[in-house]
Parts: C-alpha cells; sequence; structure tokens
C-alpha cells in the first residue's frame, strides 16, 4: 500500500494515518469524519455522521429520501447493512401498464420508494456506536442550519439539474406541485447555489434534528412520517404512513470470492455487487497484460464486465422474488461456460438494456482500534424523483425506476419490494483479516469502477492513489464503451479494431467517484486515497 512514483497524473499523493481516517467527496464531509471521531466516536459513528452530513452538503447525490447499505468491520468480523426502501403498498405494475408506460417513469411519483437511509444510520449505531444518534447527526444540524459554501463539482450537479427542471417546467410557479418544494429548499433564492456560494435548510436541520432525538422513528411513525403522508396524498403520490412504519434496516450477510489471493466482499442482491464478484470470476481464467495499459487487460476487463452487468440485470431482485440462487451465479463452473463466450479478438455484444450513471456518495471510515466502514448513500439520479416535501426538505429517491414492468421479470415492480440497486460498498480482507473498505460511487458505473480499481490494486500493484487515478472505461450498452482521454491512443485504436465502440470522452465526472483506505495488519497504519475527478478529500487525526 506504500507510495511513490505515480505512473498517472494526479493532484494528489496517498496520506497516511494511525489513529483515524475519513474520506468522501467534498472536504467538509470528510471533516466531519475526523471531528466525530476525535469527539470519541468510533469508525461507524464516523461513517453515519458523515453520510448524514453528505445529504447537506452533497444533495444532488443523496438525501434524506434515499437509501445507504454498509459493510462495516467491527472487532474482527464483517457486517452487512441493507437500508433500501421498498415500493409503495398502493402502486402495482399493472396500474402502469395500464397508463400506458413501458418502464417506470424516472421523476415524479412513480418511482418514489420508502427512505430507508435514515433507518440505516440508526440501526449501524444503536448496534455499533459510541456515541448517541443526535452527537452524531450534530455535524450536519450545523451546517445545514448555519450553512457552508458549496463545493465546485456540487454546485455544478445542482446547476444541471435547475436547467433541466426549468428547461422541462419551467419555474416554481409553472411547475407540477410536487416539484414545488424542490425550488422553495434547493433554490430559494431563484437559482441554484454556485461554487462557494452559501446554502443552507432550516427545514433539513429540524428534520435531522428529529431523526436524532427520536433514534430514527420521526421519518417513519412521527411528525415526518405525518408530512410525507399528508403531502403525498395531496399531491398524487403514492406513499403512506403505513409504508414507512414498515420500512426497516435489514442485516445481511456479505458474498465475496478470492481474487489474487485477497478476499473481496460486497452485499447480496437486491444490490448488484454481485456482478464485481462474478466478473472477477470471469477474469481468474483470463490473460491480462503485463502491463496495465494494454489492449489485453481492457479487452479481459470490458467483456468480463459485459457478461456480469447482463446476468445482474436478467437475475438480481428482491430476494424474496430472485429465481436464480446466488451460489450459482458464482460458482467457478457457471464462470467456465460464460468465459467461453468471450473471444480474445472480438467484441461480444450481449443486451441488459443501457446502463445508466447515477448520483450517489461513497464515504469510508476507520478508527485507531481496527475497525472500518465502508458506506455508500444514494437516491439514484440526480436530486432523485424531484419530488420534495417542503416542510422537513426530504427529497425522494426515484429507485423506483429500476423496476421492471414485465410480468415474469424477477425485478417486476410489485407493492412492498425493493427494487434492483446499483450502489454497492465494497471490503478487502486477507486470511481473515481485514484490508479496508472501498468504493467507487455512480450508477451502473460502480461494478465497472469497482472492477477497475480491483485489478490496479491486486494485478498491477497499484498503492491506492493510482488505483484511482489511472484512467477508466464505462460499458454503456452492446459494443459502447466510453474510455477517458488518459487511455493510451494505440489501445484505444486496437480496441476498435477487435469490434469495441470506442467513444473517448473528456467529461471525468461521467465515471465515477471513490475512496480507499486500507490499514497495515502489524503497524495499524492506515493508507487513504481520495477520488481526483470530484473533490474528494482524505481527513486524517
Amino acid at each position: 500500500m506504500s507510495g511513490g512514483c505515480y505512473v498517472y497524473p494526479s493532484r494528489r499523493a496517498v496520506t497516511y494515518s494511525r489513529n483515524g481516517m475519513a474520506a468522501t467527496s467534498v472536504p467538509l464531509g470528510a471533516a466531519v469524519g475526523t471531528e466525530i471521531l476525535r469527539m470519541g466516536g468510533n469508525a461507524v459513528d464516523a461513517a453515519v455522521g458523515m453520510a448524514a452530513a453528505m445529504t447537506v452538503l452533497e444533495p444532488p447525490s443523496n438525501s434524506l429520501g434515499g437509501d445507504a447499505f454498509a459493510l462495516i468491520w467491527m472487532e474482527g468480523k464483517l457486517y452487512g447493512l441493507n437500508a433500501s426502501g421498498r415500493a409503495p403498498r398502493t402502486l402495482t405494475a399493472e396500474q402502469l401498464r395500464r397508463e400506458g408506460y413501458e418502464s417506470v417513469p424516472n421523476r415524479g411519483w412513480y418511482p418514489v420508494m420508502t427512505p430507508g437511509a435514515a433507518a440505516g444510520w440508526a440501526e449501524a449505531v444503536g448496534r455499533f456506536g459510541r456515541l448517541s444518534l443526535p452527537e452524531v447527526l450534530a455535524p450536519a444540524v450545523r451546517y445545514a442550519r448555519e450553512g457552508y459554501p458549496v463545493a465546485e463539482t456540487t454546485a455544478r450537479l445542482w446547476q444541471d439539474t435547475y436547467e433541466e427542471i426549468v428547461a422541462r417546467y419551467g419555474n416554481e410557479s409553472a411547475c407540477p406541485e410536487e416539484f414545488k418544494g424542490w425550488f422553495r429548499v434547493f433554490a430559494p433564492e431563484g437559482h441554484a447555489p454556485a461554487a462557494g456560494e452559501i446554502w443552507r435548510s432550516e427545514a433539513i436541520a429540524r428534520t435531522l434534528e428529529r431523526i436524532g432525538e427520536s433514534n430514527g422513528k420521526d421519518l417513519y411513525s412521527g411528525w415526518g412520517a405525518e408530512r410525507i403522508d399528508e403531502f403525498s396524498r395531496r399531491t398524487g403520490g403514492y406513499i403512506r404512513k403505513s409504508d414507512l412504519a414498515e420500512c426497516r434496516a435489514e442485516w445481511v450477510e456479505p458474498i465475496s470470492t478470492e481474487y489474487r489471493g485477497i478476499t473481496v466482499h460486497e452485499l447480496p442482491p437486491n444490490g448488484h455487487g454481485i456482478s464485481v464478484l462474478m466478473a472477477l470470476e470471469l477474469l481468474k481464467g483470463l490473460p491480462l497484460g503485463a502491463e496495465k495499459e494494454t489492449v489485453e487487460t481492457y479487452h479481459a476487463m470490458i467483456e468480463s464486465m459485459k457478461l456480469a452487468l447482463t446476468d445482474a440485470k436478467a437475475h438480481v431482485a428482491d430476494p424474496a422474488a430472485m429465481k436464480t440462487e446466488v451460489s450459482a451465479l458464482l460458482s467457478p463452473e457457471y464462470a467456465d461456460r460464460r468465459r467461453k463466450l468471450i473471444h480474445p479478438e472480438k467484441a461480444l455484444e450481449p443486451a441488459p438494456g443501457d446502463p445508466y450513471s447515477g448520483d450517489t456518495v461513497y464515504l469510508c471510515a476507520a478508527d485507531g482500534e481496527g475497525n472500518m466502514v465502508s458506506f455508500i448513500q444514494s437516491h439514484y439520479q440526480m436530486f432523485g424523483s424531484w419530488v420534495v416535501e417542503p416542510e422537513t426538505g426530504v427529497e425522494f429517491q426515484n429507485r423506483g425506476a429500476n423496476f421492471s414492468l414485465a410480468p415474469d421479470h424477477p425485478n417486476c415492480l410489485a407493492p412492498g419490494k425493493r427494487a434492483y440497486h446499483t450502489i454497492i460498498p465494497g471490503f478487502l480482507t486477507r486470511e481473515g483479516k481485514a484490508l479496508g473498505p472501498f468504493g467507487v460511487m455512480g450508477g451502473f458505473m460502480q461494478p465497472q469502477g469497482h472492477l477497475q480499481v480491483l485489478v490496479n490494486l491486486l494485478d498491477y500493484r497499484m498503492d491506492p492513489q493510482q488505483a484511482l487515478d489511472a484512467p477508466r472505461w464505462q460499458w454503456i450498452g452492446g459494443k459502447r464503451v466510453q474510455v477517458e482521454q488518459g487511455v493510451p491512443d494505440r489501445v484505444v485504436e486496437e480496441l476498435r479494431r477487435r469490434g469495441h465502440e470506442i467513444e473517448v470522452i473528456t467529461d471525468p465526472i461521467k465515471m465515477g467517484r471513490g475512496e480507499i483506505i486500507l490499514r497495515e495488519e502489524e503497524s495499524g497504519v492506515l493508507c487513504g486515497a481520495a477520488e481526483p475527478r470530484c473533490d474528494g478529500t482524505v481527513a486524517v487525526i
């Protein structure tokens, strides 16, 4: 994990500490993690405090109305937490099909599901934290109430949504009732805040306080739930207090595979972390180049990821509805059969649909005692459904847009069902001992980012910062692949010769945003890295 000569252009180097470390996509968010560690909290307290603060510090990407997943290493054991919401009981696939829809719309009330993140915060702190939930949420409350200068990448994403809403519906007075709250909460001055401009929300501050004081229950059975129920009924929504009351975060058993002597852990479905493990199983039997920047390496990774995502889109759903066992998808025998489809000189064209690169925040934290957390939180696309309850400041997720409307599909929309989920935290262990958390946020880019970071770390022995700095690719359907400008021209041309339809892109935000913390077992030294494609930061104590 040691740093050294940096092969790729980078503005930063790996960061070391022994007493504690926190990393996420905006500097103020990472600082919240170390603030909580200094208060006497552990890695779980720090991660939850950061997660709550990020709903304030980066609202285009996550919110009080979103979901969360976590992998938590605590006292020598890895735990999985699924805090994803469910479809409302009053909405069915049949209704949408009758109205002429072939897929779930991505804005408005149709894709809204119950908000699972706050339930996850309370569950994690209640089981493993040292501080009370009000203490853990205090920095988030402070930033919401007192305001903060908006980070550069956050401001850009905010402005993009403002322009899109105005282009589609006009200003606040002209837009449908369910979207008026977005303007009141997130553009109260009549515009999206620019980089460095102060933004605050007393509504969100009060809701965070209520969540803390009620140990997470306010959004599910208290004043917040009443406001959401009333707003939903009044504006044509489907969420009811009864849906909120049923919302629970669940502890789940992580799934894993061995790769190059390291155990790679992901969460089980309804998330698609399994696609990372499936791609790694395929790569075990494929030749990679002697160096990373070779066509052999890119071709093998792209083709493996295509097959893994194709299977995930076909089989992953709410576990209660899945028809295929996780163990079958991860079996060496199945990998052997699928690997035979990969031609060394020709690009495949599987058909899983058109993957979307969504909006999410990833964060990780480690304390000086060896506890570590990989945490990811999202409302799916930028500002989720655009539906905002103005008195609570809750902006609702649009994760339901990932449901299928095909009656025979395991991921078909149904009342009380969890949708196929793109947000996936990752964790590494070696011989039963923690190496540390990693993640790359960004919708269907997430498993592709995981795979590329893992290959960089484990096949090419890059340190964490180089593993994040390295140029990335993203498969977007069929034979179409986007690559960053940093991919060598010779590799791009050879990929085209093999049939890949390559688009070289200049906007790095399309390629995901990640963080990594690794721990050296003997010394306890932490080594952290943050994403150069945004405002990512590692904070230490």
